[in-house]
């Protein structure tokens, strides 16, 4: 092996300096440099044993991040294609659901402020919030200006 060449382990500590994969992502990322068979795999046995890959960090990083601009059905989604523990996931999104009315009308004050004016605005303002991965119950009380929880 070449010494300007990285190890597996190095290049996968590369990728978590920057945030953190879960080790599925890792495995695809990884997978086209592995020049023996089961070296990746031992790599990252290693990795996840002394800390660095942690599926749980995985999560709260992702809901951290996405909970103030997606609604819990996309922050779903991008759970599950990391491949995440399914009930990680259904823990995490159980706790999304129960501030999605807040989140979903922030969203909405941000992007438009003001309740729409006739219908063309009223479908955009939902399509707008569904394609943030809100509810549709969600969405109709946040479009049509339902206050109350």
């Amino acid at each position: 092996m070449a010494f300007d060449t990285p190890s597996l382990k190095g290049r996968a500590l590369r990728l978590l300096s920057g945030r953190e994969y879960s080790r599925l992502e890792l495995e695809r990322k990884l997978a086209p440099f592995e020049e023996e068979p089961g070296s990746l795999a031992l790599a990252l046995d290693d990795l996840q044993a002394k800390g660095f890959i942690s599926e749980q960090r995985v999560l709260e990083s992702v809901v951290n991040r996405r909970a103030g601009k997606l609604g819990a059905a996309r922050i779903k989604q991008e759970l599950q294609g990391k491949g995440l523990d399914p009930q990680a996931v259904a823990d995490a999104m159980t706790d999304l659901r129960s501030t999605e009315l807040a989140r979903a009308r922030e969203v909405w004050r941000k992007k438009f402020g003001q309740p729409a004016e006739d219908a063309t605005q009223r479908a955009k303002q939902m399509r707008f919030l569904a394609s943030r991965g809100f509810a549709g119950d969600t969405i109709h009380r946040v479009v049509s200006g339902g206050d109350d929880d």
